[in-house]
């Protein structure tokens, strides 16, 4: 048993560095189902994109061909003009940067408190702050709504923005990047005479951008897909969001579904280019806190 506990098992290779690397038929296998995966998750992607490209009678066509022929951008066209989209992408983008900007500044803050600030109870406020994640954003609408409608803040910026501005979910992720830094800085930041804010400003922020940015990616997900909350609190056409744009053209366009996947293609190419762009920062910013050391 000794002799072999070095030795890579039957379905292992060792690579010319010395490590051990998995056998060419189970690389296959692996490979096989993420490509089996990245199909089926891609394949409503292409189909909606598609169907957005193509005249009307081409897209009831049956049997139903996955290459889009003959192409054409009169559905975006027509989707766009009768949809309003961009007033609706406007208010969009104006509410979810505000929501994001909001909650990277609380989360920085509330994190930077609850992992370099010394307080009573500080553990079980945390632990309660972390509950609120388990409550369901359906339970607080009347509350916020009665709020926002005290205020006078229905119709306005301020009342689709102000419920959002601060996120558990956020503070528990760059909680767990600011643990993960050495606490030799603070001492060390402390002998040179630097206070809270200038610590966190100088050496807290720029070592944990990837966690920072991963909350931002969040953060912009979440605001860009909301729908319940702006269909609430707003009644003026002016300052309806793009989602509710997308249930209207969807309501009054049901027989022509050419519309509605165009509609549904401008709505979420703001999402496939923030993925696209971030998604190395979203990754490491998930993982920035698993592992210490």
């Amino acid at each position: 048993m000794a002799r072999n506990a070095g030795r890579p098992s039957s379905l292992e290779s060792v690579s010319p560095r010395g490590e051990r690397r998995p056998k060419p038929k189970r690389s296959v296998g692996r490979y096989t189902l993420l490509s089996l995966t990245a199909v089926t998750l891609l394949l409503p992607v292409w189909v909606t994109v598609s169907g957005a490209i193509q005249p009307y009678s081409e897209v009831l066509d049956y049997p139903a061909s996955l290459i889009p022929w003959p192409l054409t951008t009169e559905p975006i066209r027509e989707a766009w003009r009768i949809a309003n989209l961009d007033r609706y992408l406007i208010n969009s983008a104006v509410v979810t940067v505000l929501i994001m900007i909001g909650q990277v500044v609380t989360s920085v803050l509330a994190a930077y408190a609850f992992t370099f600030l010394k307080f009573p109870y500080r553990r079980a406020l945390f632990a309660l702050f972390i509950g609120t994640l388990m409550v369901p954003t359906e339970v607080t609408i009347v509350a916020n709504f009665q709020t926002i409608r005290s205020l006078g803040w229905l119709d306005s910026y301020p009342g689709l923005v102000a419920p959002f501005l601060a996120a558990a979910f956020g503070t528990f992720l760059l909680r767990q990047a600011f643990m993960s830094l050495p606490r030799e800085m603070e001492e060390a930041a402390r002998m040179d005479g630097m206070g809270h804010l200038r610590f966190m400003w100088e050496v807290v922020v720029p070592l944990a951008r990837p966690a920072i940015g991963a909350v931002s990616v969040f953060s912009f997900l979440t605001a860009w897909n909301q729908y319940l909350w702006p269909l609430i609190v707003t009644t003026d056409p002016d300052m309806r969001t793009v989602q509710i744009g997308l249930r209207s053209l969807a309501s009054a366009n049901l027989d022509e579904l050419n519309l509605v996947m165009a509609g549904t293609m401008i709505a979420a190419l703001p999402i496939i280019v923030i993925l696209l762009l971030f998604q190395k920062q979203l990754v490491r910013g998930l993982t920035a806190g698993a592992v210490k050391g």
